[in-house]
């Protein structure tokens, strides 16, 4: 997985995994910027978003689509998207979209509308039947005040619904849902969140280096995070792997932290 040894790294799973994955935010790159992205740091992406509706814009789609999956990274589209078809009742058509495409997972929000929490469990259910399926909680609007317990009765009632990741929102630009205005982490409410249910059945959403941080010093180098733009994957893995100035000592054996010179 890497180009050398270095001694006292933690220990990081190869792909398929189930934790510590890395979900990337595809925004409308292009074909050669998807390809040079993957050349450099495909074997540690797991899941690619083609964020919100971007991919009813995206020139090429099919042969973008390709590109991921033949490198053996799992894509999807954006909730937002799935929103847009459920809003105007055509979930079957957003179906034989995903078909169409050869997409097979799947993610299930309600950001941006409003949707009775069992009505989206019955999506959830029902979607994970023939797709692997993602399912966000958290709204994308300022004005939707969600309380604490809510949020973590939503993300375990999701879990058990058949969920194979639950994302805490934090849209692309983490400053909202589990994020106060400035981008600082909601400490008390990912507590609650992670205390639960599984921590490596949570992908949190964390766009900005500082959350980045935050979740691998709070949870370990495994932690799953999503949102991460193109160009701060290997970045990001350098936190995870205590190679960073920030996370430096953090893994170390303390008879490590103290150096010897002679």
């Amino acid at each position: 997985m890497y180009n050398f040894d270095l001694s006292h790294l933690p220990e990081r799973a190869e792909k398929p995994r189930t934790s510590g994955v890395n979900m990337i935010m595809d925004k409308g790159l292009s074909i050669r910027e998807a390809e040079d992205m993957i050349q450099v740091s495909g074997h540690l992406i797991d899941f690619v978003k083609l964020g919100f509706g971007t991919s009813i814009a995206t020139g090429r789609l099919e042969d973008k689509i390709a590109v991921y999956k033949n490198a053996g990274i799992s894509i999807y589209f954006g909730g937002t998207l799935f929103e847009a078809f459920l809003i105007r009742s055509k979930t079957d058509e957003y179906r034989r979209l995903l078909d169409r495409f050869g997409v097979d997972t799947v993610e299930i929000s309600d950001g941006s509308m409003d949707m009775d929490h069992e009505a989206k469990c019955n999506y959830i259910r029902s979607f994970a039947r023939d797709y692997r399926v993602l399912s966000e909680v958290g709204s994308k609007r300022a004005d939707v005040i969600i309380s604490d317990k809510d949020w973590v009765s939503q993300m375990v009632a999701e879990q058990n619904a058949g969920s194979l990741f639950i994302i805490a929102e934090a849209r692309e630009a983490g400053n909202i849902g589990i994020y106060d205005a400035s981008g600082s982490a909601k400490k008390g409410l990912i507590n609650l969140i992670s205390a639960a249910m599984p921590v490596e059945k949570i992908l949190w959403e964390a766009p900005q280096k500082n959350q980045q941080l935050y979740f691998i010093k709070e949870f370990g180098a495994n932690v799953n995070l999503g949102n991460i733009a193109p160009n701060d994957v290997i970045p990001l893995e350098t936190i995870r792997l205590g190679l960073r100035g920030d996370t430096f000592f953090h893994f170390l054996p303390d008879s490590l932290k103290q150096f010897d010179q002679k």
